[in-house]
């Protein structure tokens, strides 16, 4: 699962850079949570600048929704079933997205409470989550809705004790990959699998990145000794 993460513009400086020769628009949020505002990159059909970065709102409301609504939990797509979905079925097979995080938190149920544990690259490097994206007009008044949800998948080994779901994460090949417009069905399928690019870091953090409203730094300083993870491709 991915229900809260953190952007920072150092890792996500070089993110931009290198995909769209910008800086980072956004400014930090250390506690990014579901119907908040954040940064995701997607394809577009320009030779000369094949991608472009949008606002969009973590909750993806599908094009055909009557109204925006919480109703139903989008802002996380089960990589199992994105081609039987009507939400996802589409945005998959032409809006995807991916969304540069600094790190993402998930809770560690012990006893009758839950710890927060924050995961994060060992090494400076922003983790790129696969997501889905689509637009919605409101037929009332002239407003026009981005919306993007984070693809999960099975979570590896080591990150089970936190939750038995994980964010789909994507090294640098696989990025070009999942934002080419003309990407084959079955490669994407192959890309939404069980990946860790990257060394990851879990630490455990305070309760107060609990509170969604709760932001700034304090949300991932350690209270315990952290672990890493070796990758797994």
């Amino acid at each position: 699962m991915c229900g809260r993460f953190n952007v920072t513009s150092d890792p996500l400086q070089a993110v931009f850079m290198d995909l769209l020769d910008q800086n980072y628009p956004g400014p930090k949020n250390f506690n990014v949570a579901p119907t908040s505002n954040a940064w995701m990159i997607h394809g577009k059909l320009d030779a000369s600048m094949p991608y472009t970065t949008v606002e969009a709102r973590w909750w993806l409301t599908p094009n055909w929704a009557k109204e925006i609504s919480t109703k139903y939990s989008m802002f996380n797509a089960r990589a199992e079933s994105l081609e039987k979905s009507p939400a996802f079925r589409m945005p998959f097979r032409r809006k995807r997205c991916v969304v540069p995080v600094s790190g993402f938190y998930e809770w560690q149920r012990v006893d009758d409470w839950k710890q927060p544990h924050y995961i994060k690259p060992e090494e400076s490097n922003a983790l790129m989550l696969a997501g889905l994206w689509d637009e919605w007009h409101n037929p009332e008044e002239d407003q026009v809705l981005t919306s993007f949800t984070i693809v999960t998948c099975e979570a590896a080994d080591p990150i089970k004790f936190l939750h038995h779901r994980q964010p789909v994460m994507l090294g640098t090949d696989y990025v070009v990959t999942w934002l080419n417009h003309d990407a084959d069905t079955d490669v994407l399928h192959s890309l939404v699998r069980l990946r860790l690019p990257h060394s990851l870091e879990i630490v455990p953090v305070s309760n107060y990145v609990g509170n969604s409203r709760n932001n700034g730094a304090r949300c991932i300083e350690p209270v315990g000794n952290s672990h890493q993870i070796e990758p797994l491709t």
